[in-house]
This record gives structure tokens, C-alpha cells and sequence, in this order.
């Protein structure tokens, strides 16, 4: 039997355009945003309702199936009025609802509709998103399991017209005790797993995507120990320059990211090189050996660091032998390290090579540890 949760209860005092709903395992997402969606279609004339997900198979496990049970829970489904070729459902006031996948092209710059729901969102491109949203008139609803940050943070939620409600299963009276006992026993497990798998899915707290490339550090409150050196990576117009500091803390090395912007010619660089008064080793790519030489003509300690063939896979392997701490302040670095991922191939299997997005603080950071480490690989991957 439907029944009106405190996860309905919080979605229907969202008011603004975009709504944004962050939430973990069995909140109640999905079976509150339907109900909310069926009601507007049977009091408002002539409303066209669009829920999207990755794929047809995945809109018919998750929306479509919960849209239906809840019309036969509520006494609401009317066979006549349900197409199942094409997957919408009229109501006597002229509205319909219609299920379609995101890897449709046509139906993406499609017809116009007045409400569009996004089901699981981050299993669904920005631009699929982008070509559904200009074509939407009155109220976007976005849902998902925040197991990394993607553009809903990036994009949706810097605009003025969005809001965000996190929801966890602790809204969802619904629910089963046999469930609710299932979920609370990730929190008494131990590993990295298990800890994400709770913040995720327990919590609805964002968290890193399965099959990081960095997976074990720890945040900290601030940069303390020994400083040994500097790694930056150079960006411009697309990306951005990174500067990391490395320092010596117990057995371990803390990273703290003192840079990050956009559009810094060399001059710019030197600035902040000076208002942090950075007397030590900076280690940059080679692939900037101009910059570098201008860098050092302003009396900076920078020289280039030179990549061979494996460098990557070496730096990330001699992060993970080490215990890696991060400060607090290192924002888009903490950003990068729960979403650099290796990458698959065709088949989907992990390959021993990362995903090349993500990576600007982590490239700097890399190329301090490596050069900064005495190791017998040091002059084969680095020259200086």
C-alpha cells in the first residue's frame, strides 16, 4: 500500500525550478517524486511529463515499474489509457506522462514538454541533460545516488533557479526493519568499501566512484612537518594550473593544494609563487619548457620534469605505498581523487591506465612525490 513518507513530505516543499534531490539507498526518491508527478497530471490540463533514464532497460527496472505499481496502489491505472509501445500514459485531463532513454538522440531534441524528471542523473551526460532542459518549461526534477560528484554540483546547482534536498532511508517509514537493519550493519564494517558504501548509500553523502585510481588518504585540518618541494602542472584556457605542496608528516606525506585557476599567464604564476614566499624546489611538466624559463628568469627554483612511458602508473602505484594525508583546503584535489578512474576497455575490464579527466592536482602532485622520493626508478621516468 502507497504511503505518504517524510521523503514526500520534504519533495513537496521544493518550490524552485530545478530540483536537485541527493539521496542514498532506499530514501524513497523515486517512489516520492512519481506520486508528486501523477498528481500534477491529473489536476493540471494538458501537461506533458517527460521521466529519462540511461536506457530503456533501466527506465523499465526503476521509474516505469515503481509509475505503475504506485497507480495500482493509489487505484489510479486505467489499462485503455496506458501505450506500452511507446510508454506513456494518459489521464483524463488531457496531461500524460511518457518514458524514453537518454541515449535516444531524436527524443532528446525532440518535442518540448513542461516537466521533466531525470532519473539516477549521473548515469545520464550534461549534454543529455542540456538538450532536455531547454526544451522544458516549468520543473526539472534530477535524482541519484551521489557516488561522486558530476555536473549537477558542477552546473545545476551554481544556478540561482536550482535547490538540493538529501534524503536518506531514514525518511522512508515505509520501509521494512529487515531493510533498515540490512543497511545500518555497513556502518560497523571496516575498509575503504564499506566506509564509502556508507557514506553513499547511509548517509547520501557524495563519496568516490568505484575503481579509483587513489583510493586510501585522509583528510586533515592543515599543512604541518617538514616542507620538501612544490609540483605544478600547467593549464591555461581549458585547464587549469595546479601548484601542490608536498610535506613530510610522520610516516607519511600530507598534499596541500595552494593553486588552482584558470587563464594564469606566467606573470601570474610568479605572484603567487611570491605571496606564499615558495624558496623550495618546484617540479613542473617538461611539456612547458617555456614556461618553465620564464618561470626561472623571475627567480623561481622550478625545473621540468620529464615523463617516460610509464611515469603515470608509476607516480599513482608510489602514492598508494605511501600514507597520503590531504589538507582540508585542497578542495578540487580531494575533488579529482574520488573521481580519477582507471580506465575499460571495450568490454568493460579495467586496464592498467587511467581515465585522462581529473587529474590537474593530481599530475602536480605526482610529479612532487616521484622527484621528491629516492627510489632506483627516479632518473629513468624524471630528468631534470
Amino acid at each position: 500500500m502507497f504511503q505518504r513518507t517524510t521523503a514526500v513530505n520534504k519533495l513537496l516543499n521544493l518550490n524552485k525550478r530545478k530540483r536537485v534531490i541527493q539521496g542514498g539507498t532506499s530514501a524513497g526518491k523515486t517512489y516520492g517524486i512519481l506520486p508528486i508527478l501523477i498528481d500534477q497530471a491529473i489536476k493540471e490540463e494538458r501537461l506533458v511529463i517527460s521521466v529519462v533514464a540511461e536506457t530503456i532497460p533501466s527506465l523499465r527496472r526503476g521509474a516505469l515499474k515503481d509509475f505503475l505499481k504506485i497507480l495500482n496502489e493509489t487505484n489510479r491505472f486505467n489499462d485503455g489509457h496506458y501505450n506500452k509501445t511507446l510508454l506513456k500514459y494518459h489521464f483524463n485531463s488531457g496531461s500524460y506522462i511518457e518514458f524514453f532513454s537518454a541515449d535516444q538522440p531524436d527524443r532528446l531534441r525532440g518535442a518540448r514538454r513542461d516537466v521533466l524528471y531525470i532519473n539516477e542523473a549521473n548515469n545520464v551526460s550534461f549534454d543529455a541533460y542540456n538538450q532536455l532542459a531547454i526544451r522544458t518549461s516549468k520543473d526539472i526534477w534530477l535524482d541519484y545516488n551521489p557516488t561522486h560528484k558530476f555536473w549537477v554540483h558542477n552546473e545545476v546547482l551554481k544556478d540561482n533557479d536550482s535547490e538540493m534536498l538529501k534524503l536518506t532511508y531514514k525518511d522512508n517509514e515505509a520501509l521494512d526493519d529487515s531493510i533498515i537493519k540490512e543497511i545500518e550493519k555497513a556502518q560497523f564494517k571496516k575498509g575503504v568499501y564499506w566506509e564509502n558504501w556508507w557514506r553513499v548509500y547511509g548517509l547520501g553523502e557524495v563519496g568516490m566512484l568505484e575503481g579509483v585510481c587513489i583510493p586510501e588518504w585522509e583528510e586533515i585540518d592543515s599543512a604541518k612537518g617538514r616542507l620538501l618541494c612544490y609540483g605544478m602542472d600547467f593549464g591555461y584556457s581549458a585547464d587549469p594550473t595546479c601548484i601542490i605542496g608536498l610535506y613530510k608528516y610522520n610516516e607519511g606525506y600530507i598534499f596541500d593544494e595552494i593553486a588552482y585557476k584558470k587563464g594564469m599567464l606566467n606573470s601570474d604564476i610568479s605572484n603567487v609563487l611570491k605571496s606564499y614566499d615558495i624558496k623550495e624546489m618546484i617540479y613542473a611538466d617538461s611539456a612547458e619548457p617555456k614556461s618553465i624559463a620564464e618561470l626561472q628568469g623571475y627567480g623561481h627554483n622550478i625545473v621540468g620534469v620529464k615523463k617516460g612511458k610509464d611515469s603515470i602508473v608509476y607516480g599513482i602505484n608510489l602514492i598508494n605505498q605511501n600514507k597520503i594525508y590531504i589538507t582540508k583546503r585542497s578542495k578540487n584535489l580531494i575533488d579529482e581523487l574520488k573521481n580519477y578512474v582507471w580506465a575499460k576497455d571495450k568490454e568493460g575490464v579495467v586496464i592498467n591506465k587511467p581515465v585522462d579527466a581529473f587529474n590537474h592536482c593530481i599530475d602536480a602532485a605526482r610529479y612532487a612525490l616521484i622527484s621528491e622520493l629516492e627510489n632506483p626508478f627516479k632518473n629513468k621516468y624524471f630528468v631534470y
